[in-house]
């Protein structure tokens, strides 16, 4: 843990803290905004490896801190949408092993409207070896 960025955050790492409550933090990084413009993550304070290990009132306090993240990004930006998502395992993508759960704002306009967290991953090219269509 004591390598764990999200349990030593660093605001010269480019990141900043936008809201927190007694259990979880906002965190968005200034150089994922030109891409994806106002994303971040909700992160638990204490260190969780994963969604699985949140205490009921860990996911309760994401749910109050999802709340305002909505309201600043909808009055700041206008998204169209929002892809929201936990990451669980090195498998599914998961390269810190503190738990974090992503609020990315989509635009109509972007190139991958449309392709949301399944996308990707329900292409007949993703299809386990020996499965049979």
């Amino acid at each position: 843990m004591n390598e764990c960025p999200f349990c030593h955050i660093k605001e010269a790492d480019g990141q900043r803290i936008v809201f927190e409550n007694e259990y979880c933090l906002f965190l968005q990084k200034e150089s994922e905004q030109l891409v994806l413009e106002g994303c971040g993550l909700i992160v638990p304070k204490a260190h969780k490896e994963n969604v699985f290990e949140l205490s009921r009132e860990e996911w309760n306090a994401t749910y109050d801190v999802l709340q305002q993240v909505k309201e600043l990004l909808d009055n700041g930006h206008s998204p169209d949408g929002y892809t929201l998502g936990w990451n669980v395992g090195r498998v599914s993508n998961q390269e810190i092993s503190h738990a974090h759960f992503h609020v990315i704002p989509r635009f109509r306009d972007e190139p991958y409207a449309g392709k949301g967290l399944r996308y990707w991953i329900k292409q007949k090219e993703n299809m386990r070896p020996g499965r049979k269509e």
